[in-house]
């Protein structure tokens, strides 16, 4: 009889951490206890057994979302070249930015362990591929490596606020970014 409680108990934390995903990706939508469990389509009491509250819920979502992100990352810079890995991943995070801009919005003044400890983990594999393009002669030696990341970071978080763009759009302003972070040929 446990068995059957658990089972259900494991299904409503999955119904519970799929609506907040999706929720997140609904901008304009104020993640509430409520919203969630209606999107679940379970009670509010049962949103709050299965994560402990709110924040610990979003929390697990975000940093769900991250995984597959933090992942790509690294696959990309293990089958590729350091600079076709950033120029592929930098339009990956651009979409995956434009789907799920409402985060941010609903992240401010949190506490999220995991989704911090997930970001980390994303800015580290981000690093090496700078790293590893800066080292093959690809992006500026004037510019502080922890610069051109938060350069890189902005640029991207801006365009992929902006209306959903199309690969060729996308491809140029990579293209753009990129060429500007090449080494500049000597003053004459």
């Amino acid at each position: 009889m446990s068995t059957g409680r658990r089972a259900d108990a494991v299904r409503n934390r999955g119904l519970a951490l799929e609506a907040t995903k999706t929720l997140l990706a609904r901008p304009g939508v104020t993640l509430t206890v409520e919203s969630i469990a209606k999107e679940a389509g379970v009670g509010t009491a049962t949103v709050v057994r299965s994560f402990g509250g709110k924040e610990a819920l979003i929390d697990a979502a975000v940093s769900a979302l991250l995984e597959p992100v933090v992942r790509r990352a690294r696959d990309l810079l293990e089958q590729n070249g350091p600079e076709q890995a950033l120029r592929t991943f930098l339009a990956e995070l651009i979409a995956f930015q434009s789907a799920h801009h409402a985060i941010n919005d609903q992240l401010t003044g949190m506490d999220l362990p995991a989704t911090t400890a997930r970001r980390a983990e994303l800015v580290r594999v981000m690093e090496e591929m700078i790293a590893g393009v800066r080292a093959n002669g690809g992006i500026r030696t004037d510019i502080d490596p922890a610069v051109t990341m938060v350069m890189l970071g902005e640029v991207v978080y801006a365009f992929a606020r902006s209306q959903p763009a199309s690969p060729e759009l996308v491809d140029g302003f990579i293209t753009v970014v990129m060429d500007g972070l090449r080494p500049q040929p000597p003053a004459r």
